[in-house]
Parts: C-alpha cells; sequence; structure tokens
C-alpha cells in the first residue's frame, strides 16, 4: 500500500515545492538607489579614475554600466526629477529649491507628482532616506511627510562634513542634521558626514529586516561635493597621486576609457577649456595647493565606496543580497564652483584644505578631468553637466560585465521601480490627481538586454540652458545666448562640431518640439524669472 500511494505523494510534494519556489520568486525585490553628489563622469574605476573604488567597481563589473545616462545639471532639479520621476518644472522645482513665485518653480515638491517612498510604500515596502533632500525646506514636505518611514540627513543642499564651530562660513553651512523630523544636537567633532549617512542606512536595513517586507532605500551621499573635507586615513592614500597634475591625469583617464570600451575610438573628445591653464604653467605654490585638492576629493569619494562596501557586506550578513538591485548615479557633473572666494572674499579658510576649516572645492581645473571625455561643467546643458555614471547591480538577474549605450534619464528609474515592486503609479492619490509619468521603464534593457526604445526624447531647461536629445541628434543653447547648436552624439559626445548651419531641419524640427515641451512643463524664459543674484559662483564661460 505504501508504495501504492508514493507516486501521488512524490506529485504532491512536487507541487508544493513548486508553488513555494514561485512564491519565493514572486517576492518584490529590495531596493537601493544610491546618489552622490557633484561627482563627475569619470571619477570611479570603472570609469577610467585613478580612486580607489572598489566595492563601486565591484557592482559595475558584476552588473551593468551605461555610457550615456542623463541627470537635469543641478541639485535640485536633479532630484526632483529622481524622487518623482517628473521633469523637474512639472514637478514645482524647475529652477531650485527657492521660491520664484509660479508654480513649476515653486522650490518644492507639488503634491501632484508623488515620491518613491508615497508609491512604493502602499506597495507594502519598507522606505528610507538617509543623507540628502533638497527638494524643499519647509517642514510639511520634508522626507517624513513625503512617504519615507524613516529619514536621517539634511534637508538644504550642502553641509560641512564636521561638526565643529571652528569652520568658516559655519551659519552658512552648519551641519544641520535631522532625524524623522527632529534637529540633532550632536557633540563636536563627534563623526564624519559620509560615514553617519553609511551608518543610518546599514541601521535601517537591520532594523527592518524581521518586519517580512521588501525595503526602498535612498541613500543620498552629500560627498564629494565642496567643502573638501576628508578624514585623515584616507587624504594620506593619495599623497603624491596628483603631483603631476591634470593634463597627464586626464589623459590616462581617457586612454583607461578607450581601453575598457566606455570611450568609443570613432567619439570625440572635448577640446580643452579655455580657463584650463597647462599644469607646468603653474608655480611650484600652485601645484601644491591644487594637488592636494585633488588628494581631498579622491578621499570623500574613497570614504562612500568604503561605505558601500559597508552597505553590501549588511545584505550578505542578512541574506537579502541575492534580492536587491542597486543603481548608483551622479547628481550633475563635476562644478567649475570657486567657494573659497566666494563673493570675490579671498582667505575664508582656518585651516588646511581636507580639514574641518577648510571650505575649498575642487575647481574647473580639475573638474575638467572629472568631466572627461565631455564638454563643460555642472549647471550646463553640455554634456559634462548632465552625464552621469549609471551602474545596476542585481545578482543572477543582470548579466555581469554589461557595457550598454543606455541612453536614459532620471525620470526613467520611477517607472522601473514600480513595474519591479509589481505596482502601478496611482491616477488618483488623496483625492489629488497625479502627473503621469513621462518616462520608460528600463527593466527590458537590463533584464533582458532589450534595446531602449524611446517614442519621445529626453528634454532640459534649467537658468535659460535648454537642451533636446533625439537619436543620435542633440540640440542645445546655453544661456544668455538662444542661438541652437547641433551636434552628431553617435561620434560627437565631446560637442566640437556644431552642425546646426549643416542640418536646419533637424534643428527646426527638435526646435518645435522643445517649445512644445516646454509649454506644457510651464517653462518660462529665464529672463523674465531669474533671480536679482546668481545662485552659484560659477564661471559664467564653458
Amino acid at each position: 500500500m505504501k508504495l501504492k500511494f508514493m507516486p501521488l505523494l512524490l506529485i504532491l510534494v512536487s507541487g508544493f515545492a513548486s508553488h513555494a519556489q514561485k512564491k519565493k520568486k514572486d517576492v518584490p525585490p529590495n531596493i537601493i538607489l544610491i546618489m552622490v553628489d557633484d561627482m563627475g563622469y569619470s571619477d570611479l574605476g570603472s570609469y577610467g579614475s585613478e580612486i580607489h573604488t572598489p566595492n563601486l567597481d565591484k557592482l559595475a563589473y558584476e552588473g551593468i554600466r551605461f555610457r550615456e545616462f542623463y541627470n537635469n545639471s543641478i541639485c535640485a532639479p536633479t532630484r526632483a526629477s529622481l524622487i518623482t520621476g517628473q521633469y523637474p518644472h512639472k514637478a514645482g522645482v524647475g529652477y531650485f529649491d527657492i521660491n520664484l513665485g509660479l508654480p513649476p518653480y515653486q522650490g518644492y515638491l507639488n503634491k501632484e507628482s508623488l515620491t518613491f517612498g508615497e508609491v512604493l510604500k502602499q506597495a507594502g515596502y519598507s522606505t528610507f532616506l538617509s543623507g540628502k533632500w533638497h527638494v524643499g525646506n519647509d517642514k510639511s514636505g520634508w522626507p517624513n511627510q513625503r512617504g519615507f518611514d524613516q529619514f536621517y540627513g539634511i534637508i538644504g543642499g550642502a553641509s560641512n562634513y564636521f561638526n565643529t564651530d571652528s569652520i568658516p562660513l559655519g551659519r552658512q553651512y552648519p551641519v544641520n542634521l535631522i532625524e524623522n523630523n527632529e534637529k540633532l544636537h550632536p557633540k563636536p567633532d563627534s563623526y564624519y558626514l559620509t560615514d553617519e549617512i553609511t551608518n543610518h542606512a546599514v541601521k535601517f536595513i537591520d532594523d527592518q529586516n524581521n518586519t517580512g517586507k521588501p525595503f526602498f532605500l535612498y541613500l543620498a551621499y552629500t560627498a564629494p561635493h565642496w567643502p573638501l573635507q576628508a578624514l585623515p586615513e584616507d587624504i594620506a592614500k593619495y599623497k603624491g597621486l596628483y603631483d603631476k597634475g591634470w593634463d597627464e591625469i586626464r589623459a590616462k583617464r581617457l586612454a583607461r576609457q578607450k581601453e575598457s570600451g566606455l570611450l568609443d575610438a570613432r567619439q570625440s573628445v572635448a577640446e580643452r577649456d579655455a580657463d584650463v591653464p597647462a599644469w607646468k604653467h603653474l608655480t611650484y605654490g600652485e601645484q601644491q595647493l591644487w594637488k592636494s585638492k585633488m588628494e581631498v576629493y579622491a578621499a570623500m569619494l574613497d570614504r562612500v565606496d568604503q561605505g558601500v562596501g559597508k552597505l553590501l557586506e549588511t545584505l550578505k550578513r542578512l541574506k537579502k543580497d541575492e534580492n536587491t538591485l542597486i543603481v548608483f548615479i551622479s547628481d550633475n557633473g563635476a562644478p567649475a564652483e570657486d567657494v573659497e572666494h566666494w563673493g570675490g572674499k579671498a582667505g575664508i579658510n582656518t585651516g588646511p584644505v581636507g580639514t574641518s576649516g577648510s571650505f575649498e572645492s575642487q575647481g574647473k581645473n580639475w573638474s575638467f578631468v572629472s568631466n572627461a571625455p565631455f564638454r563643460s561643467f555642472k549647471s550646463f546643458a553640455y554634456e559634462g553637466g548632465i552625464s552621469s555614471p549609471f551602474i545596476a547591480w542585481f545578482p543572477k538577474k543582470i548579466k555581469a560585465g554589461g557595457l550598454v549605450k543606455g541612453t536614459a534619464h532620471l525620470i526613467d528609474l520611477a517607472p522601473t521601480f514600480y513595474e519591479l515592486a509589481d505596482t502601478k503609479y496611482p491616477a488618483v492619490y488623496n483625492g489629488i490627481q497625479t502627473n503621469p509619468l513621462p518616462g520608460k521603464s528600463l527593466t527590458g534593457l537590463l533584464f533582458e538586454g532589450k534595446e531602449l526604445e524611446r517614442e519621445q526624447p529626453i528634454f532640459w531647461e534649467r537658468a535659460g540652458n535648454r537642451a533636446v536629445r533625439k537619436g543620435k541628434w542633440k540640440l542645445v543653447s546655453i544661456f544668455p545666448s538662444y542661438q541652437w547648436q547641433l551636434y552628431d552624439l553617435e561620434t560627437d559626445r565631446g560637442e566640437t562640431q556644431n552642425l546646426a548651419t549643416r542640418f536646419p531641419s533637424v534643428v527646426d524640427d527638435l526646435a518645435a518640439l522643445y517649445f512644445k515641451w516646454a509649454n506644457e512643463n510651464g517653462v518660462v524664459d529665464y529672463d523674465k524669472i531669474k533671480p536679482a543674484t546668481p545662485l552659484l559662483p560659477t564661471n559664467k564661460k564653458n
């Protein structure tokens, strides 16, 4: 009798096992979105850099890298697009986190544009944010009020890394730390901010471990945004590495990009920026100052990478690594800002570069290296301002070693994450009709190797700088000029050959699409809305 019933028993056991396996596969993945601040395209090892980033490089080589991923050229508009999946004007942050008097420029996220936190929380996710917010200063619009279960970090756009009273301009950029709507009052010199951002992210995941729910973590590092401040042990790793200057470092990065296939041999490289002097023409004292800046900048990124390593160790310890998607991006290109001379006043440093008394920035000279092989800098619509590395890692789901064209934008991440979470973006939320998502899901590209097909171009406008990307063509104009330039990005991502006069019909077609998009998104000519004083101490040349 036992033998007679054995086949039936095996069928039942097999059926239960199959059902259990199916249920296991259907568990939504954890999602970690890592964003760094003011990091250039070539600053990771996997994108050509000499900076030690083994953990991020591990994600790149075990996952997929995009050659072409776009942000919005500057902090707040990028974060508005990222968090909501909307173009920044549609989300209410068309200029920055300041109110210019019109809804597309109100300086904080509107309620028609839902955040990752709001959508994924409804889908059963625990939702966390550790790091920088920068899409609204009023408490009614802080992370905990916009769908995030746990928040630790800063609300504004910049901060010192050491909480000490000796920091110059401390009243302007103090460490105003918030945790779940409450301001923290840490003891002076008690931490380094990058480590605290990592530590809180790890704590959020640890505390959530036994809930049975998937989690979404937005890990928004402030590094390597100025002021250049790092831990001595990290700075020590880079002593002497930059003694030969930016000319040689940039040449080596370009060579690595070509060797790895990141930079196609057909592609142009941006011409030398007119404001960047040859290293050999600097005095000895100037060279000592400049090399120390890059040593600290590298150390700041090194510490971010160490944090990513700690995060990976946590996932493995909790046995969540194989069901977690990690995406890494930067909010804009490296900047041309000279904050030590903010407002024309020099000498505000009270200590060497890298210490808590330092208020230095990387500067245009090194940012030109960081943005290699592209033209221009943060806040501009050239490739150097809007291009970011893009890394996606998901063990056994994303094929290792992928290097693809990509041509994706911030607006594509929300539909990607919502598809993975098996949830729909609601048409109505709390009685308010929401803005529909304009982006495209990247799941086909990431998991199946399918090409990303876009029906609509990608658009930009920020402080009068405008651009359209459709296929190989990019149309761009840089304020205060409204003259269009046209580039063929198949062979000229360095934007060295303006083809506008050769292809006037292409210019007309793309311009018409731009103005239609601008009208639909409430874009206003910058001349009519610009604030009385400039937002950032940027060099106007590009």
